[in-house]
């Protein structure tokens, strides 16, 4: 048993290391699974060098040729959805404190299903939102409407006593400002429901190359609105360990889980290169097939 599991890198199927785990160790957890899109998801990472004859314009019409430095990749594919994702919403259910939150990460495919179970589990009373993550980027198919959002429930353990602080969320600037007063305007106002938010870029800073990475923008508002300085956050489906940079950042501590080796090594090249300080911990087999999202 895990009693104190804070700032842990843990590599291993997290179907196996949650038991491991001692109850309520944690005051949120966000949980990112397998969409099931039924595709192979794939991120190349690609370095560029001046060359004349190169493949690429840039700047200026400068050329660059192009190298594949890395692939990642997995198969995001699940028969029965709802028999995959239960256990890991049960098992949020035992390993959150009292006044912890559950922030579940899904799409329009399977979101439907996951909130009957964690109604079920949860209990409906304590369901606290759905949040629409609106972004404009990728394909555009004319046979129907592009689906540009991603869905997060979220849930608490115990209505009475759950812990939310929207003052301490970064304000976003009024749709149209001239609405209201020059005072609010310069204030900015609190996040609704509906959060918009660029994708990770991929020619920014803060791309690690894995497939699925979400920015940091909505884990540091996820995690400023629901837990205090010093509280733990984890995350059953680490990917690229943008939970653990984001919650260091606010002075929280956290647990990562993934299976993938890949994951294992981007997670602790970024968390070295934030300054944060981790243990790493054999879950289990580390050799066992990735099926996790970041």
């Amino acid at each position: 048993m895990i009693e104190s599991p804070a700032n842990r890198v843990i590599l291993g199927p997290s179907e196996i290391v949650l038991g491991q785990l001692a109850d309520e160790c944690a005051h949120m957890i966000y949980i990112d699974p397998p969409f099931n899109t039924g595709r192979r998801q794939a991120r190349n990472s690609i370095r560029t060098v001046p060359d004349e004859d190169g493949d690429r314009t840039g700047f200026k019409g400068r050329r660059y040729s192009s190298e594949v430095v890395s692939r990642m990749h997995y198969q995001d594919s699940i028969d029965d959805y709802g028999a995959f994702i239960e256990p890991f919403i049960l098992e949020a259910h035992r390993l959150l404190d009292a006044r912890g939150s559950l922030y579940l990460h899904l799409d329009y495919r399977e979101v439907h299903y996951a909130k009957v179970l964690a109604d079920k589990i949860f209990g409906r009373d304590n369901f606290l939102n759905e949040i629409i993550w609106a972004y404009d980027y990728g394909g555009r198919p004319r046979s129907r409407w592009p689906a540009k959002h991603d869905n997060i429930l979220v849930y608490v353990k115990d209505r009475a006593k759950y812990h939310f602080d929207a003052a301490e969320v970064e304000r976003e600037p009024y749709m149209a400002p001239g609405l209201v007063t020059p005072e609010k305007a310069a204030l900015g106002k609190l996040p609704t429901d509906v959060w918009w938010h660029t994708i990770v870029s991929p020619t920014g800073r803060e791309k690690t190359g894995y497939p699925t990475q979400k920015p940091l923008g909505i884990l540091r508002r996820m995690i400023a609105a629901s837990t205090r300085p010093g509280d733990t956050v984890l995350d059953f489906f680490a990917g690229s360990g943008t939970t653990g940079e984001a919650a260091f950042a606010l002075g929280r501590a956290f647990i990562l889980v993934d299976s993938s080796p890949q994951a294992f090594e981007v997670m602790r090249a970024r968390l070295a290169a934030s300054g944060a300080g981790f243990e790493i911990h054999p879950g289990a087999d580390p050799e066992s097939p990735p099926a996790q999202r970041g």
